[in-house]
């Protein structure tokens, strides 16, 4: 059980209101980023990096990524769609955090939270590693270990396994999902951690403890830097890639952006600047994203499909990826509650409904390509992309649609049957994200 309110006296609101719910007798604030409840531009982010990530799967297949060539290189980096996922994860799931310390207010129940959690990605990922494994996995379809390897996620810490690449095949992008899990399962212990930093020494001013939640959260972030040195020394171990510290540095931007969003609807002044700093520059943001992806498209990042080949290599893709992933997400996370630009671009009706969908995009994403290539006859590395990218997406997004109807949303609802006491995490649609 986690404790309710401040022990530390009062902030500037009183411990009951919420940073998005003012104190009795002040207006309303206006034009400040929302820090609880759905958003529907960040689900055109998610949309653009699933079916980022979708195109970068079927590039693979066809070999469209393999070839040499300013194309090919940007084809073979669409892996950043993953680092997208990861911030807005870190965004959506360490709000309600933030704001407790932030705001003084009740901070989630972390039984209600896990809960949530395993109800979101657990049902709909077990139907598709029963279908994978099923399908392709012959002769280890009785081998009890794979199976619980398997449908735990446990698979990115077996160093010695017996499939080729990421995962079995059709499940070889679940990597990612397995540090998702290890993310949300620490992410309780985080929230603690950096909350005793906050309020060391009985600190209530609001100023004091956002600034200290940024030095902690970017302190954590520095520490893939350091994990990924570690990796490579006295010798490589190229399995601790698939580990969670490697991927503070994704998961940061997205815990930092949320206390940003929290302290701008507390205090005016620096951090609303910052907010409107940011929002205003969505343009430049968004350019120096794209920039950063093209960086990452050359040999600075090293050769494709190895892997890391080097510290170097490692620690640029590391920088340039989190570049990536901060610059597109940060407009979106940041936008003033009203309408804009940007919410009618990322928010409408088409863009929200593919990333209310993304979930099963990734999760289906190598089994449909796979079918769809047994279907038509095809061999790994040929065909032309466009004309395999158009069905296979086509079939994914109806594959998604039908597990988000009927597996997906009916298993968050399983939540009323669980005993929980109490539930103060807003119904916010935190990626489960890919490949």
């Amino acid at each position: 059980m986690t404790e309710t309110g401040s022990k530390n006296g009062p902030l500037s609101l009183p411990p009951t209101a919420l940073p998005d719910e003012p104190a009795p007798g002040s207006p309303e604030p206006v034009g400040l980023p929302s820090v609880s409840g759905h958003e529907t531009s960040l689900d055109g982010i998610r949309a653009l990096a699933a079916f980022g990530v979708l195109l970068f799967h079927v590039a693979i297949e066809t070999g469209a990524a393999l070839r040499n060539g300013f194309v090919g290189g940007l084809l073979a980096r669409g892996e950043v769609g993953v680092p997208i996922f990861f911030t807005l994860s870190g965004l959506l799931l360490y709000r309600p955090w933030a704001r407790s310390v932030l705001a003084g207010g009740r901070e989630p129940d972390t039984q209600t939270y896990l809960w949530k959690r395993f109800f979101r990605i657990m049902p709909a990922y077990w139907l598709v590693v029963v279908v994978a494994l099923l399908l392709w996995a012959e002769e280890h379809r009785t081998d009890a270990w794979t199976w619980t390897e398997m449908l735990l996620l446990l698979h990115n810490y077996d160093i010695d396994h017996w499939w080729f690449g990421l995962g079995p095949r059709g499940l070889g992008q679940m990597w990612s999902l397995s540090v998702e899990v290890a993310f949300y399962l620490t992410l309780p212990i985080m929230a603690a951690l950096l909350r005793a930093y906050a309020t060391r020494g009985g600190v209530t001013d609001v100023g004091r403890r956002a600034r200290r939640l940024l030095v902690g959260l970017a302190a954590v972030g520095a520490l893939s830097y350091v994990y990924t040195i570690f990796e490579f020394h006295p010798e490589y171990r190229p399995w601790m890639n698939l580990w969670l510290p490697r991927s503070w540095t994704f998961f940061v931007p997205g815990m930092m952006l949320a206390v940003l969003a929290a302290w701008a609807r507390l205090e005016d002044g620096l951090p609303r600047r910052l907010c409107h700093a940011v929002t205003s520059s969505t343009g430049t943001l968004w350019l120096v994203a794209a920039l950063a992806y093209v960086i990452a498209s050359t040999p600075v990042t090293g050769a494709r499909f190895v892997g890391i080949d080097g510290l170097w290599t490692g620690l640029f893709e590391q920088v340039l990826y989190t570049t990536v992933a901060f610059c597109l997400v940060a407009p979106a996370a940041l936008q003033p509650d009203r309408p804009n630009v940007v919410r009618s671009l990322l928010g409408n009706r088409v863009m929200s409904h593919l990333g209310r969908i993304s979930y099963g995009v990734f999760l289906w994403q190598f089994v449909v390509l796979y079918l769809w290539y047994e279907f038509t006859g095809q061999q790994t590395w040929t065909g032309d992309l466009l004309l395999n990218f158009v069905p296979v997406a086509a079939l994914t997004v109806l594959v998604a649609h039908l597990t988000y109807r009927f597996v997906e949303e009916p298993a968050r609802r399983l939540i009323r049957y669980v005993n929980t006491p109490r539930s103060a995490e807003p119904r916010e649609r935190a990626l489960e994200p890919a490949p």
